[in-house]
């Protein structure tokens, strides 16, 4: 097939212990899935799921014992982490039930998902889409993925983000809101999922803001680390 522009290169993640990559398709966040982090952001500490989306080229893919670097973005003070596992669909499908859900997922990661934390709040306000807080380029840092079937106790796994090699963020995978399996009934119910979508399952308490010369090591136990440097 012809094209007027050429097409652009699809985005992709490293996979551990392999060369092949992982394409991406899609990212979908999940907003306030724990309940500590919900209350910080001035929720009530259990609602119903909601999702918001990052564009795949958000992605910023760091290989295995690399330090990614990520420039500290415009038109914001305020940039905050927030850690996060993310899940990798393999197979897709439509109206997925919880109970079938986790034989969609090809493998897990530990990402971050980056946020103009000035903007979104500005955003809220006004009631308008978060987009410009949130899916900016290189929002959404990544470390490599690891098959689904190499880390059986994930979901019980802790997550822990350190800066400057100070721990920041720490909670386990466990004491989500909404498990991964739900996630994925709740959101295959809303769209149909592709092989090639992210899922960031949200983040635990603790967000705060960062600025260029940070270090951000964002850890899950079983998975690779993923380490990313803000630069100016």
């Amino acid at each position: 097939m012809n094209h007027v522009i050429a097409p652009p290169t699809t985005p992709s993640i490293a996979v551990h212990g392999k060369s092949e990559r992982f394409p991406v398709r899609r990212i979908y966040c999940v907003g306030r899935n724990y309940a500590e982090h919900a209350i910080e952001m001035g929720g009530t500490g259990r609602e119903a799921p909601f999702f918001f989306m990052k564009p795949a080229d958000a992605v910023l893919p760091v290989e295995a014992g690399a330090i990614g670097a990520m420039p500290y973005p415009s038109l914001t003070k305020n940039l905050h982490h927030e850690v996060e596992l993310v899940v990798a669909i393999g197979q897709g499908g439509r109206d997925i039930p919880a109970a079938e859900a986790l034989r969609h997922v090809w493998g897990y990661a530990v990402g971050l998902d980056m946020t103009r934390r000035d903007l979104q709040n500005d955003m809220k306000k006004a009631g308008r889409p978060w987009d410009i807080g949130k899916g900016f380029e290189a929002s959404a840092p990544i470390g490599p993925l690891t098959p689904a079937a190499q880390v059986p106790g994930i979901h019980r796994a802790p997550i822990v983000l350190d800066v400057n090699g100070t721990v920041r963020q720490v909670s386990h995978i466990d004491r989500m809101i909404w498990s991964v399996a739900e996630i994925i009934e709740h959101l295959s119910a809303a769209w149909t999922l592709a092989p090639g979508d992210l899922i960031y399952t949200g983040t635990p308490e603790g967000v705060a803001a960062v600025v260029a010369g940070d270090l951000l090591e964002a850890r899950v136990e079983g998975l690779e680390p993923l380490r990313v440097r803000i630069t100016d």
